[in-house]
């Protein structure tokens, strides 16, 4: 559910920027980092905001990334720690062991 209301808030934001973008159809001089150039604000406004969703899902991609291996790591650590605490109580269980031939 938590998905579908963000896939709808993402496809309003979409569809009102295609709709804005549609009804304007000035030429616009942009100036970017390295030159300028000139552009309809319809298609520098789909350009900039598909940029940004881009941009946006590859932050969150490398965040969920990186938290899926710390993840992936602490289970593996807690594994080994686990069949560390099971063979030490096992050790302890166990009788010693009486030699043959001493009563």
């Amino acid at each position: 559910m938590k998905y579908l209301l963000i896939f709808l808030v993402v496809l309003v934001i979409f569809i009102i920027s295609v709709t804005l973008g549609a009804h304007n159809d000035q030429v616009i001089t942009f100036n970017y980092l390295l030159a300028q150039g000139e552009f309809s604000v319809s298609t520098l406004l789909a350009s900039l905001f598909g940029a940004g969703f881009v941009l946006g899902w590859v932050i969150c991609g490398l965040f969920w990334l990186r938290t899926r291996v710390s993840l992936a790591n602490a289970n593996r650590k807690i594994k080994r720690m686990q069949t560390q605490i099971e063979q030490s109580n096992t050790a302890l269980a166990a009788p010693p062991a009486v030699p043959a031939g001493r009563e």
